[in-house]
């Protein structure tokens, strides 16, 4: 017994009724790392291969127009100029303006939500501002090569000018949340 020490241990009845041991070197443990070595491995090999396609956009099109509905103005023009700021220099390696041979990118919002001013349950009397959108691919013809959905969440954290200049600290917040959005833009389309 003290030669199996430290060795996983598997006992099933055989087919002839008779008990039967198997001693594996390798322990539950060394296993979880085996696999997790090897999904990193796989994990990094899709990360490099999406990278390495050299993806340039042509263009940023911003869509707010199923914004537009929901908040109305001058929210939706708010996130409009926000990402059309933040997109190109979240972006920027990735722009090849004029380029006829390259994606076009559009950027779609469908909702977003604004917690409540006087904060909410988290830290220092946050709470979380939250976007939905997604980010469509086109081609250089125009057909759609991929649609990419992504929900943001900016923190925000109340203050007292909020409760007097209001206007001014949503637009602060529809801001925030734009650049958000377009700072997970790389790293949502591999780039």
């Amino acid at each position: 017994m003290d030669r199996l020490q430290g060795l996983s241990r598997v006992v099933w009845v055989g087919r002839e009724g008779k008990e039967k041991m198997v001693a594996s070197a390798m322990t539950r443990r060394d296993a979880l790392a085996a696999l997790g070595a090897f999904g990193l491995t796989l994990t990094g090999a899709v990360f490099s291969a999406r990278a390495q396609s050299g993806l340039r956009f042509s263009a940023i099109v911003v869509n707010v127009a199923p914004l537009r509905p929901l908040t109305g103005e001058p929210t939706a023009s708010w996130m409009e100029e926000a990402l059309e700021q933040a997109l190109p220099r979240a972006l920027g390696p990735h722009l090849a303006p004029g380029d006829r041979n390259a994606a076009i990118l559009e950027v779609r919002i469908d909702w977003i939500y604004l917690a409540p001013s006087p904060g909410g349950p988290g830290p220092r009397g946050s709470a979380q501002d939250t976007i939905v959108g997604s980010f469509l691919v086109r081609g250089p013809r125009g057909g759609i090569a991929s649609v990419i959905p992504l929900r943001a969440i900016a923190s925000y954290y109340p203050s007292a000018v909020d409760q007097t200049l209001v206007a001014r600290a949503y637009h602060a917040r529809i801001v925030t949340l734009g650049q958000t959005f377009a700072g997970w833009a790389p790293r949502e389309l591999g780039l």
